[in-house]
């Protein structure tokens, strides 16, 4: 019983230190209040992060770290 307690440990962190945690990267910044407030990379659009920011007060830049994802895309035809 202990040998299989132990060895399902082993699996378990093995699986744990094998997967690897990947940030996302968005276009665009919300600075809070005057900028010293708080930042929040997530937005994906320019409006997205103003309406983040109405009312509460802040404002948005473009993320300076940002780098779209490489390789072939998905070209949406519009009608």
């Amino acid at each position: 019983m202990k040998a299989g307690l132990f060895l399902f440990g082993v699996l378990i962190a093995a699986t744990a230190i094998g997967t690897t945690a990947q940030a996302q990267n968005y276009p665009w910044c919300a600075y809070y209040g005057n900028g010293n407030e708080g930042t929040n990379c997530g937005f994906v659009s320019f409006a997205q992060c103003q309406a983040d920011v109405s009312g509460i007060g802040g404002f948005c830049q473009p993320n300076n770290t940002y780098h779209p994802p490489t390789g072939p895309h998905k070209h949406r035809i519009r009608p």
